[in-house]
């Protein structure tokens, strides 16, 4: 069924009609077409446009197509143009002329304007559990590595000493602010559209007020114009999505290189890997890869839809139409690997020994020895000289700072002591970093606390 033959005498060409159709995608909102159009009849029945008796009948009608389409007996029929129309010729074909009643003033602008903004609603709160859920993961994973020692990097080289935990806690941070750009979003958007006609209201005497409260939205909307053209709140949840993914896959990249043979700080669980067809003794990163594979999909859908908004004049425009498949593949693809990245950072095993081993052996207590000198009345850029030749030095004799003798130490410069090793120790240099934020253990149990406070009391 057509909501717009009337006017027309031809038939629609099928090509036409199959390029013009969006059923094939907006089926996905089913639920929420028939939620809207329940709260809809319920607030034109309480102003006075419709009967109870016709309220009852189209309300069982929309919850037998509703639960029809779940149990799989009512299949979507391609003849349909979208969800709405599907919807509105079964339920008409269920109750009869009750059904032609649904669609009073309201206009599949607003409608589908609504569709979308409860989709959308529904899909970030779905996607902000998964977003806890991996907070509480990492969460757990700091409390365990206090004291995990392992190097610091910039440029990709070994800096300073660090420890799990801190290299954790940035990617808590991480998506600590996804969470939250998350909130503000669902703030934002909860705004009901329905009510606003094709752009210009209508002459009912709608209660946009109760239909707003009844869908559990903020309140209506304030322009009728904007409320069926606005797609700001669908490109913010794109653009916070590949956010989110961009985090994610940084944090694969790191995977997968501690995965690696060179470094081995890591072991993937084996239900978190795959072998290679041809070479037996191969454990993959697949899921690593495919998470940072997919982050440049979530980042296209971002850029289609702002590409298709660019130039749009108002109010709406049939190329609004191309918001759907986009934002849907998004949300499907951010949740399968929210959902797939936490499993794998769970399951997998650290070689905390390996990781200690290897921020001693790449002079990332370098900068500690030089503050040992300064400590000892040297000036800093004597001693960022001195340090420099100590690490030559070791690089020409294959060896790490801490074994170093005594002497070779002090033919270099003799203000070193015996404890200088002490204080070059990997513990020492983590330890000593107190400040609020730094790696040391007292510094991050206060982080600890506040995010066991962030967790478990204001969510």
């Amino acid at each position: 069924m057509k909501l717009w033959g009337g006017r027309f005498t031809k038939q629609t060409n099928q090509l036409v009609h199959n390029f013009n159709a969006s059923l094939s995608f907006d089926q996905k909102f089913y639920y929420q077409d028939i939620e809207g159009s329940i709260a809809h009849v319920t607030m034109l029945a309480k102003q006075g446009i419709l009967n109870e008796e016709e309220k009852v009948a189209i309300i069982d009608g929309l919850i037998s197509i509703r639960n029809d389409i779940e149990n799989g007996t009512l299949l979507f029929d391609e003849a349909s143009e979208d969800i709405h129309s599907f919807v509105e010729s079964n339920l008409i074909g269920r109750i009869g002329e009750a059904g032609k009643k649904l669609h009073t003033g309201r206009s599949r602008n607003d409608q589908v304007a609504l569709d979308m903004k409860l989709y959308t609603r529904d899909e970030l709160k779905e996607i902000d559990e998964l977003l806890k859920q991996l907070l509480h993961t990492l969460f757990h994973v700091m409390e365990a590595n206090l004291e995990t020692y392992m190097p610091g990097f910039t440029h990709l080289q070994k800096a300073q000493p660090t420890t799990l935990a801190h290299h954790f806690g940035a990617y808590f941070e991480m998506f600590k602010r996804d969470h939250e750009r998350l909130q503000d979003i669902l703030k934002r958007l909860n705004y009901c559209p329905l009510g606003s006609g094709a752009f210009a209201g209508t002459t009912y005497p709608l209660d946009r007020e109760l239909t707003a409260s009844l869908l559990g939205f903020t309140g209506p909307t304030l322009n009728s114009m904007d409320s069926v053209s606005d797609r700001d709140y669908l490109i913010e949840t794109l653009s916070a999505l590949s956010t989110i993914m961009m985090h994610l896959s940084r944090f694969c990249e790191e995977i997968i290189i501690w995965n690696s043979n060179e470094y081995q700080f890591i072991e993937l669980d084996d239900s978190y890997s795959t072998g290679s067809s041809i070479m037996p003794q191969k454990k993959n990163p697949d899921i690593a890869e495919l998470i940072r594979g997919k982050t440049g999909r979530v980042y296209g859908s971002l850029v289609s839809l702002l590409t298709t908004m660019k130039s749009l004049p108002l109010a709406y425009n049939k190329d609004m139409q191309e918001d759907k498949e986009v934002t849907f593949d998004a949300f499907d693809t951010v949740k399968g690997c929210l959902s797939l990245f936490e499993g794998m950072i769970s399951s997998m095993k650290f070689n905390t020994t390996i990781m200690e081993q290897s921020a001693k052996n790449g002079f990332t207590n370098a900068t500690d020895a030089a503050d040992y000198l300064v400590n000892h009345g040297v000036p800093f850029r004597d001693a960022h000289g001195i340090v420099g030749q100590l690490v030559l030095y070791c690089i020409e004799k294959n060896i790490a700072l801490d074994d170093m003798s005594l002497e070779e130490f002090q033919a270099i410069s003799p203000v070193f002591q015996e404890d200088i090793y002490e204080s070059i120790s990997i513990k020492t240099c983590v330890e000593k970093r107190l400040t609020i934020g730094a790696p040391g253990k007292e510094a991050m149990k206060q982080v600890l606390a506040i995010y066991k406070e962030y967790l478990y009391n204001e969510q």
